[in-house]
C-alpha cells in the first residue's frame, strides 16, 4: 500500500502540471539539437510564436536527431529545425526518400509536415587544420587515402549515419581503421591542439574560419544537400495557423553567410542564442522583439530551483517505495535476493541511456519532455541505496531485542514501528542520504534531454566550449550536494534515537 502510494505520488507530481489541455492550449513546444545553429533556429520559432500570441516552451540542445524525431513523433514537441539530408540519410535511411516532394509525402503519412528550405545548405564537410593540409598536400577527401596514419575522430551521430563514416570510407576507399566517436563540440579543440587530425564539420560552423580549418572537397559527391527546414506536427496548422504561416514566410531568408554569421555571434562573440535570433528577426520580419540581456544570477537561481524540484520529488517517492521494499526483503529471505538484485541491475544502466529509453513510455501519461523522464530515472537510481540500507539495518538488529519485543506481546506491526525501524533508523537515513547526494549529481544529466536544472548550463557550456558557463552549473551542483549531505547529518540528530548516535570511546 505504501509502495503504491509512492508511485502514484511521483506520477501525479510529474504529470499533473504537464498534460496538454487539448486543442485550446496556446503553448507550443519547440525542440532543437545540441549544437548552436539548431538552438538559434529554435529560438527564432520561439520569438515568432510569442509574436503570434502563443506561449513558446523551447527545449534547447535536446541531444541528437533520433531523440528529437522521437519526441516529435509522440507529441512531446511540436516543431524543431531539421535538414533534408538528415531525413533522407538518417531518419528514412534505406527507404529511398530523396527530394522535397518525397520527404513531404513521407512526413504526411506520419502526421507531420515541413516548411520549404530556409535558404542554406548546412551539409557535412570533412575538415583538417590548414597547416596540416599544406604540409601533407591535402585538398580533397580522396587525398586522405595517402595518409593512413592520420588520427580521425567524428561526431557520434556521424559514426552511425547512412552517409556517415562507414559509407564515406567505402566510397573513398579510405584505409584508416582507428576511427572513433567524439562529442562534436570537443572535436574543434582537439583539432586545434593537434590531438586529432580529421573530423566532420558543418558547412556553416563559425569556428571553421576562426581556427583556420580547411574544408576538404567532396570530390566524389558523397554528401547530399542538407537544406534547413522546420518539421512540425500537422495539427499545429489548426492550433496555431499564424505561427505556421510565419514559419513558411522564412523560406529563402537565411543564406549560408547569414547563418554562419549568426553562429559566430554566439560561439565567438559570446551572445545568447535568444539575443542573436531576435537580432535576425527584427529587420528580416519587421518584428520588434525585446531580448533582454542574460541575468546570470537569476538563471542560476532558476536552474537551482528546477534541480531541487527534481531531486525532492524523486527522493520522496523513492523513500515511500524503497523502505517498504527493504522491510519485505528483511523479512522474506527468498524475496531479498530478487529485490536487491533488481535494484542493483537498475543501478548499472547508464544514466543517459536510461533517460532516452524512458522517452516513449513516459509519453503515454505526459506530453512533457525532459522533467518527468529525469524524475523517474532519479527515482530508479535511488532504490538500491535505500532498499539495501533498510534491509541491512533491520537484519542487523540483535535477535535478543526482537525476542524481548515478542515476549512483551507486541504485534508484528508494533514491533516494526516501535522497535525495528527506530533501531535501523541510522542505517536507513544513511541510505537516504546517499541517494540524495547521488540524485543531486545525476540530476545534472537531465540537461541532456531538456529537463532543466543545473545540467542545462553544463551542457550549454560543453556545446560552446565555454568553461565559465559550465561552472555556472557545476559549482552550484557541488555546493548543493554538500548542503544536502550536511542537512541529512543534522536530521540524524533529530530522527535517530540518542542512544544509537553514541560512538565508542577511543
Amino acid at each position: 500500500m505504501i509502495a503504491r502510494t509512492g508511485i502514484m505520488l511521483m506520477l501525479g507530481l510529474v504529470s499533473s502540471p504537464l498534460a496538454r489541455a487539448g486543442d485550446e492550449d496556446p503553448s507550443v513546444r519547440v525542440g532543437s539539437k545540441s549544437f548552436t545553429e539548431s538552438v538559434i533556429l529554435g529560438e527564432i520559432v520561439s520569438h515568432l510564436a510569442a509574436h503570434t500570441g502563443a506561449d513558446p516552451k523551447h527545449v534547447a540542445g535536446l541531444g541528437g536527431t533520433r531523440l528529437l524525431w522521437e519526441a516529435l513523433r509522440v507529441g512531446q514537441i511540436d516543431v524543431y529545425p531539421e535538414y533534408t539530408g538528415t531525413m533522407s540519410e538518417e531518419i528514412f535511411a534505406g527507404k529511398n526518400v530523396h527530394g522535397l516532394v518525397a520527404l513531404e509525402t513521407k512526413l504526411a503519412e506520419l502526421g507531420l509536415k515541413m516548411t520549404r528550405p530556409l535558404g542554406f545548405n548546412n551539409t557535412y564537410v570533412i575538415g583538417v587544420k590548414e597547416t596540416l593540409a599544406v604540409e601533407r598536400r591535402i585538398s580533397t577527401i580522396s587525398d586522405l587515402r595517402d595518409h593512413p596514419n592520420l588520427i580521425m575522430r567524428f561526431s557520434n551521430e556521424f559514426m552511425k549515419r547512412a552517409d556517415g563514416w562507414d559509407a564515406l570510407a567505402q566510397r573513398y576507399n579510405l584505409p584508416h581503421r582507428d576511427v572513433r566517436g567524439l562529442e562534436h563540440a570537443l572535436a574543434y579543440e582537439a583539432l586545434d591542439n593537434g590531438v586529432i587530425h580529421v573530423t566532420d564539420l558543418y558547412a556553416t560552423d563559425a569556428k571553421i574560419k576562426k581556427l583556420n580549418l580547411r574544408r576538404l572537397t567532396d570530390d566524389r559527391s558523397h554528401f547530399p544537400d542538407y537544406q534547413a527546414v522546420y518539421v512540425y506536427r500537422a495539427d499545429l496548422e489548426d492550433r496555431m495557423p499564424q505561427l505556421v504561416a510565419a514559419l513558411h514566410s522564412l523560406k529563402g531568408t537565411i543564406d549560408e553567410v547569414t547563418m554562419t554569421n549568426l553562429n559566430a555571434r554566439v560561439e565567438l562573440d559570446g551572445l545568447r542564442e535568444r539575443q542573436v535570433a531576435a537580432q535576425f528577426i527584427a529587420p528580416a520580419m519587421g518584428i520588434d522583439i525585446n531580448a533582454s540581456r542574460q541575468d546570470v544570477v537569476g538563471d542560476i537561481v532558476r536552474y537551482t530551483g528546477e534541480h531541487l524540484r527534481m531531486v525532492a520529488i524523486s527522493l520522496a517517492a523513492a523513500v515511500l517505495f524503497s523502505v517498504p521494499l527493504g522491510v519485505v526483503a528483511a523479512r522474506r529471505a527468498r524475496l531479498a535476493q530478487f529485490i536487491l538484485g533488481t535494484a542493483g541491475v537498475i543501478q548499472t544502466i547508464p544514466a543517459i541511456a536510461l533517460l532516452v529509453l524512458l522517452i516513449r513510455p513516459v509519453s503515454y501519461f505526459s506530453d512533457e519532455l525532459g522533467f518527468p523522464q529525469a524524475v523517474i530515472a532519479l527515482f530508479l537510481y535511488s532504490l538500491l541505496p535505500i532498499v539495501r540500507n533498510t534491509h541491512s539495518g533491520l537484519r542487523g538488529i540483535p535477535p535478543q531485542q526482537i525476542e524481548s519485543a515478542v515476549a512483551l506481546g507486541l504485534t508484528p506491526w508494533a514491533r516494526l514501528v516501535r522497535i525495528e525501524l527506530p533501531l535501523a533508523s541510522r542505517a536507513i537515513l544513511a541510505g537516504i542520504k546517499t541517494a540524495a547526494v547521488i540524485n543531486v549529481g545525476f540530476a545534472t544529466l537531465g540537461g541532456f534531454i531538456g529537463a532543466g536544472g543545473l545540467g542545462e548550463p553544463i551542457f550549454t557550456g560543453i556545446r560552446l566550449n565555454n568553461y565559465g558557463v559550465i561552472l555556472q552549473g557545476a559549482v552550484p551542483a557541488a555546493v548543493l550536494a554538500l548542503l544536502v549531505q550536511g542537512l541529512f547529518e543534522a536530521a540524524e540528530r533529530v530522527i535517530v534515537p540518542a542512544g544509537l548516535r553514541l560512538t565508542p570511546a577511543a
